[in-house]
C-alpha cells in the first residue's frame, strides 16, 4: 500500500482491506468491523486511494474484487494474521475472538463434521463463523491465497509451503439401494464388476483405483456416469440399481437415505485423512483451536 509523504502507513487499512475482500460487501464489512455503512464506505475510499485500485467493483447486485485485489489478498491476509498473533496474549480468550474460518474439503466432510464443529464453536468460540467450501474441479493454491484456512480430507497438495498433518486412515465402502441384487449372496469381485456403476468425482472422472484393482484380477466394470458430489450420488443410487462408493464420512448420509452398504471385495488402497494449512496460521490461537477441534472430531480422544 502507498505510504504518505511522512512515510507513515495506516495499518488499519490492511485490516479493512482483508475484511472487505472476505465479505465482498461494504455492509458485511461494516458489520464485522462494528462501523456504520457510511464510515465503511469512506474507509473503502481510503483503501482505494492507498492501493491505487478500485479493489471492489459492482457486478450486478454483487461486488467482485479486481485482479489487483485478488493478487494481494493472500499477502494482506498473512500480514493481518501475523499482526494478530504478535499482539494476541498467550492466554487469548477464544470467547472474545471474532473470525470467519473457511474449511475446505469434500461435501461429505461438511455433512459429517459440520454439526459437531458448529456446536463446539457455539460453546467455546461463539464469535467464530464457519464457512465450508467444497473442493474445486480445478486445483488452485487456496490455502496459500487465503481463500481457505484449513483443508480436511485426503490431502494431495505437494506445495512445499503448506503444512500437512496425518490424522487417520479410511476406506471406501460399497453402497446400493436396499434390496439390490448385489446384496443377495456374497458380493464377489466378479459380481461387483458385472454391476453398473456410478462415480462421484469433482473432476468428472469415470475411472480410478477400483478399475486398477479390477484390472489386476482380469476384470472390468461398466461406469455409466459420474456426478460431482457424494450426496448427489446417494440420491441417484437410492432410486436405481447402480453401485456407488462412499468413505466412512458418508455413512450417516447413506443411513439417513435408507441405503445399504457392503465391503468392497477388492484390495483398495487406504484413504489417508489429514489436515493442511498455511504456516502463517501456526502461531494464531484461534486457528490452533480450529485445528485442534477438527482433529478431535475426526479422531476422538482415546480412539
Amino acid at each position: 500500500m502507498r505510504v504518505t509523504q511522512s512515510g507513515k502507513v495506516d495499518l488499519n487499512l490492511l485490516v479493512a482491506l482483508d475484511v472487505l475482500l472476505e465479505e465482498r460487501s461494504v455492509q458485511g464489512a461494516a458489520r464485522r468491523l462494528h462501523l456504520s455503512e457510511p464510515a465503511m464506505s469512506r474507509t473503502l475510499g481510503r483503501v482505494r486511494r492507498a492501493l491505487g485500485d478500485p479493489v471492489l467493483v459492482r457486478a450486478g447486485r454483487a461486488m467482485v474484487p479486481t485482479p489487483r485485489a485478488l493478487a494481494v489478498r493472500a499477502e494482506v491476509s498473512a500480514v493481518v494474521e501475523r499482526a494478530r498473533a504478535l499482539f494476541a496474549p498467550a492466554d487469548t480468550d477464544l470467547r472474545t475472538v471474532e473470525r470467519t474460518f473457511t474449511v475446505l474439503g469434500q461435501d461429505a466432510m461438511a455433512a459429517a463434521l459440520g454439526a459437531g464443529l458448529f456446536a463446539r464453536a457455539a460453546a467455546e468460540a461463539p464469535g467464530v463463523r464457519l464457512r465450508f467450501l467444497a473442493e474445486s474441479p480445478v486445483d488452485a493454491p487456496l490455502l496459500r491465497e487465503g481463500t481457505a484456512d484449513l483443508e480436511v480430507g485426503v490431502i494431495d497438495t505437494v506445495a512445499p509451503e503448506v503444512h500437512r498433518e496425518h490424522l487417520c486412515e479410511d476406506r471406501m465402502i460399497g453402497v446400493v439401494r436396499r434390496g439390490h441384487p448385489l446384496l443377495e449372496g456374497e458380493p464377489t469381485p466378479e459380481r461387483f464388476a458385472a454391476a453398473e456403476h456410478l462415480t462421484a468425482s469433482r473432476r468428472g472422472r469415470l475411472h480410478g483405483p477400483v478399475d486398477r484393482a479390477l484390472a489386476e484380477l482380469g476384470l472390468a466394470r461398466r461406469v455409466v456416469g459420474s456426478v460431482g458430489t457424494f450426496p448427489a450420488s446417494l440420491f441417484v443410487l437410492r432410486d436405481t440399481d447402480l453401485v456407488g462408493l462412499i468413505s466412512s464420512w458418508g455413512l450417516p448420509l447413506a443411513t439417513a437415505l435408507g441405503l445399504a452398504t457392503f465391503e468392497v471385495p477388492l484390495g483398495l488402497p487406504p484413504l489417508r485423512l489429514g489436515l493442511a494449512w498455511h504456516p502463517r496460521h501456526d502461531a494464531d490461537p484461534a486457528h490452533a483451536w480450529l485445528r485442534r477441534t477438527v482433529r478431535e472430531l475426526v479422531v476422538p480422544p482415546g480412539a
